[in-house]
């Protein structure tokens, strides 16, 4: 005779970790150079002035200032000014 019942897919199945992505910082908040801005999976958000994207497309601050969300041409940017 079993000890333990049948277990099924729910004893089975191990959730992957989450990713730890989205926004980082918010608008008008002060960074520095090499802060990260925005992890992302591909790029959502485009890389405005001050910004540079990471080879897994994260944003990170070029400079130290503040940090400014924008639109251009329907597409949401973000820049350190």
């Amino acid at each position: 005779m079993a000890k333990k019942k049948q277990g099924g897919k729910t004893t089975q199945h191990v959730s992957p970790e989450g990713k730890r992505l989205g926004v980082k910082v918010g608008n008008g908040q002060e960074v520095i150079a090499g802060m990260v801005l925005i992890r992302q999976r591909g790029t959502q958000i485009k890389a405005g002035e001050g910004v540079n994207i990471g080879r897994d497309h994260t944003l990170f601050a070029l400079r130290g200032g503040k940090v400014k969300f924008g639109q251009k041409f329907g597409r949401t940017k973000v820049s350190v000014v």
